[in-house]
């Protein structure tokens, strides 16, 4: 349905993204576009491998599961 990994964004808004990646310490626009994606599928209920295996250690060290 995607194929590929290439997405266009308006001219301006890749610019400000820039901006705003320098700004925030992010070391690329992919890191800056990637964090920000991620935190947008978490907001809305999405979970990522990484949230997963959170959950799970917490649950080992609280004896919930082995």
């Amino acid at each position: 349905m995607f194929g590929g990994s290439k997405v266009k964004l308006d001219k301006d808004l890749i610019e400000r993204s820039k901006k705003h990646a320098e700004e925030a310490g992010y070391s690329s626009l992919e890191e800056f576009i990637t964090h920000a994606v991620e935190k947008e599928l978490r907001s809305a209920g999405g979970s990522t491998t990484e949230d997963d295996e959170q959950v799970t250690k917490r649950l080992k060290g609280l004896g919930y599961i082995e």
